[in-house]
């Protein structure tokens, strides 16, 4: 089963760019089959990650930025592929 992990943030105004690079910069313990980084407006940033997993297995997941680099916790999500269109 192919499970997808979101996380994303919002920095601080002014240091989407900043938090873009951390995000970036961030090495997970295990190589995902896929991972993908979106920023969009407000400073936010989106990494998704997909997996070879069970719903429920224990997967590395990005942290939260250390400081005053966002303006409130990261939010995360986990999702079960349920097909692919137009591939």
């Amino acid at each position: 089963m192919t499970i997808a992990l979101m996380w994303e943030a919002r920095a601080v105004p002014g240091r989407g760019e900043e938090l873009l690079a951390w995000a970036r910069g961030q090495e997970l313990a295990v190589r995902p089959l896929r991972r993908e980084t979106l920023r969009a407006a407000g400073d936010r940033v989106l990494v998704i990650t997909w997996w070879d997993a069970e719903l429920d297995a224990e997967l590395p997941e990005l942290p939260e930025p250390e400081g005053e680099l966002v303006t409130r916790a990261v939010h995360r999500w986990r999702f079960e592929s349920v097909g692919i269109e137009g591939a």
